[in-house]
């Protein structure tokens, strides 16, 4: 049986690609290809013990709120507190306060085009 070996990319809607594109390469340093407007994130960039999530929540969960948007997309950084600052001297609104588990430390904020995004920085 064939199977899946991981996540291949996130494709949303947004009003104005190019310029949350430019958004995320000032404050969280995403290297932005302006051939398409993305960015390809190496597996060997991800520090040794990150992976990827595939989690479906129950419809009306309260995880990804503020945000009415019915995903939330999870990225793994090298250092949290500074994501999180970067991202609020660039406008972000932070949601709620860091959170630490025996996995990894964790913080919300939500993005120019009103997407919850969760932060998370590996243990290990």
């Amino acid at each position: 049986m064939a199977k899946v070996l991981g996540v291949g990319g996130i494709f949303f809607f947004c009003e104005d690609p190019k310029a949350l594109a430019a958004w995320y390469q000032e404050h969280l340093g995403l290297p932005i290809d302006p051939s398409y407007g993305g960015c390809a994130l190496q597996p060997a960039d991800m520090p040794e013990h990150g992976y990827t999530v595939w989690a479906p929540f129950k419809q009306g969960s309260d995880y990804f709120k503020p945000s009415s948007k019915e995903f939330m997309m999870n990225l793994v950084v090298d250092d949290l507190p500074a994501a999180l600052e970067q991202v609020k001297q660039g406008g972000a609104e932070l949601i709620g306060e860091p959170e630490s588990f025996d996995y990894g430390d964790f913080g919300w904020f939500m993005d120019p085009a009103g997407n919850k995004i969760e932060l998370w920085q590996p243990k290990g």
